[in-house]
């Protein structure tokens, strides 16, 4: 990773099995998933890890650990078969007072993957950034940073000894044009800090694949050669490397056209290949144009991975623009996930899916869809409702409805949706298990809303 990856909150608040938010009250048009009138983006009846496992891939997202409840850990546990935690394993992280650790967010998302049969890829070992204070403050000789470093990665690997798929072991070693690049590690001991750091994480955790992960390095470059290079030299000298992982943190319409041949050719060395991070930013604002791009985009590098056989896993960086490194780091860039912050697919979603072998899914006629409301209790200050989603003529493979209160109404809990309220403004969405609704058949999902004075029928909206 190119920067700090510390993850942002999420502009929606949760409190109940899917959403803290829900959706009121009346006749409810509803459509199939699209990404905010930027076109139909429909959720694939099969999921990403199932579509990817028929290719004997491993489809993952990175993760922030106090999320994962409510519809992000709905969506992230349905949807890939490996997690990456974002920032809960990194130095700064476990150990932000020397001799003082804290495991917890590492620990939850451990727990969380098992929970949900999921591989766990951590992340990172050794790196420039990231790092505590008590680290990087002062001077020590070669041995004593030897001795620091190989401590960390036994103390870190060896609590997760066997609940690890894979480590990166090493992150971004070198500058853009193929040198080692200027880091407390490199400077203090030298190039020899990355075998040492693969051979010590091999014997915290012998069943764990190790990877050299770095950034700039999708294409046939000076970098990517010099990882080539660096990769070759440590298999020639019998150290433990089992694969590459290429960040792929890229900009819209910008997928190296030497993606696919980059990934062959470390396989020819004998190592597995991982899309380890994989965004793709656009200037934003989004629109039908650009979300058909990254749509391509995401298509495009999947698609080299699933021709490669030692191309093992694809994961982004983050599913969802509410939990993406992207706004912060580049102003004016942002919409990078598969999922836009509302957790609706977005066409990018539909790009993956493709790319694994899923089916294009067409938009349902007009009117097949629709969904009736009623009031289940109704009391001075509140109300609880129930809407039914029913389809005649068309199925769907996820739903989506959107209208604006008249009367003030305010949503205070929900099942069985996720839904936001911005304003008057509503939109809800189905959960991550209950978004199929089958021609002839009907899903409900249920709400409370607090009132004051009216409690009108809303203007509805299709979106």
């Amino acid at each position: 990773m190119r920067s700090s990856r510390t993850s942002r909150t999420s502009r929606t608040s949760r409190t109940s099995r899917t959403s803290s938010r829900a959706c009121p009250a009346a006749l409810v048009a509803i459509v199939g998933l699209c990404a905010a009138g930027t076109g139909t983006a429909h959720a694939a009846d099969t999921p990403l890890r199932d579509l990817a496992a028929a290719k004997n891939k491993v489809i993952g997202t990175a993760v922030t650990g106090s999320k994962l409840t409510g519809t992000y850990g709905d969506l992230a546990g349905a949807q890939f078969s490996s997690l990456t935690p974002g920032n809960a394993m990194k130095w700064g992280t476990v150990e932000p007072t020397r001799g003082s650790f804290d495991w917890s967010e590492a620990d939850q998302i451990v727990a969380f993957a098992q929970a949900h049969h999921q591989q766990v890829r951590g992340h990172t070992l050794v790196w420039h950034s990231q790092n505590p204070g008590w680290l990087t403050n002062g001077s020590r000789t070669s041995a004593q940073l030897s001795s620091l470093l190989q401590n960390h990665i036994g103390t870190e690997v060896g609590r997760y000894k066997g609940k690890i798929a894979a480590w990166d072991v090493v992150n971004e070693p070198f500058n853009e044009d193929g040198s080692y690049r200027s880091t407390l590690w490199y400077d203090g001991l030298g190039s020899g800090y990355i075998a040492n750091a693969l051979t010590w994480a091999h014997a915290a955790d012998p069943d764990a694949k190790l990877y050299i992960n770095d950034y700039n390095v999708e294409g046939v470059n000076a970098k990517s050669t010099a990882l080539y290079n660096l990769v070759k030299s440590l298999k020639r000298q019998g150290v433990p490397i089992d694969g590459v992982g290429l960040q792929a943190h890229l900009v819209l319409g910008q997928v190296p056209a030497t993606l696919q041949q980059n990934i062959q050719r470390f396989a020819d060395l004998g190592v597995d290949v991982a899309i380890t991070e994989l965004d793709v930013r656009m200037a934003l604002p989004a629109d039908s144009a650009k979300l058909a791009q990254q749509a391509a985009d995401f298509k495009s590098v999947v698609a080299a991975c699933a021709a490669v056989t030692r191309c093992v896993n694809v994961t982004v960086w983050g599913f969802t623009d509410s939990d993406s490194w992207v706004p912060s780091t580049f102003p004016g860039y942002g919409a990078a996930t598969p999922y836009d912050e509302n957790y609706t697919p977005k066409p990018a979603y539909r790009g993956i899916a493709e790319a694994l072998g899923g089916s294009t899914t067409t938009p349902p006629p007009t009117g097949a869809c629709t969904a009736a409301y009623s009031v289940t209790s109704q009391w001075n200050t509140g109300f609880t409702g129930r809407v039914t989603i029913s389809c005649s003529g068309a199925s769907l493979s996820s739903w989506k409805a959107n209208w604006t209160f008249g009367g003030g109404q305010q949503i205070t809990q929900a099942w069985n949706a996720g839904c936001t309220q911005s304003g008057a403004a509503v939109s809800c969405a189905n959960a991550s298990y209950n978004g199929s609704v089958p021609d002839g058949g009907s899903v409900t999902f249920g709400f409370n809303a607090s009132w004051s004075g009216s409690n009108p029928l809303p203007t509805v909206t299709v979106g």
